[in-house]
């Protein structure tokens, strides 16, 4: 009798976009995101809107201020007008920590809203509750 093995594939790993210049930001989410997440990262407002154009990722995390001439809101902006990335969630996480930044986020399609330093565990848990 012969045996034939069984091939399991499994879904992809969900994909992650990390957006923000501060390097130390970048490697926290890493972390905390790596075991469950494909984590992408980017490093301003341009390499972002670059990345989710070849990778569409299911969820983008993303700074406000960055170097460039595109900041995190403006990505925002974009994500939410283009009707092919409908279906994207976004969190703002930044250092700005006023409830009009909160609520011009969420006015613009943002999600949630998380001010630096956070709490690794919340977002963890946050993103576990929109991708699973």
């Amino acid at each position: 009798m012969k045996h034939e093995s069984i091939r399991h594939t499994s879904a992809p790993m969900p994909q992650v976009l990390v957006v923000d210049d501060n390097a130390n930001s970048c490697h926290l989410l890493n972390i905390i995101l790596r075991p469950k997440y494909a984590v992408l990262e980017a490093h301003s407002g341009r390499d972002a809107l670059q990345t989710i154009a070849q990778h569409r990722p299911q969820l983008v995390l993303l700074d406000i201020v960055m170097p460039g001439e595109i900041d995190g809101l403006q990505v925002l902006d974009a994500i939410k007008s283009d009707p092919t990335l409908k279906d994207v969630v976004v969190a703002m996480v930044s250092a700005r920590s006023h409830s009009a930044d909160d609520l011009d986020a969420r006015r613009r399609g943002a999600e949630a809203y998380f001010t630096k330093p956070f709490s690794p565990r919340q977002i963890s848990a946050w993103v576990d509750s929109r991708l699973h």
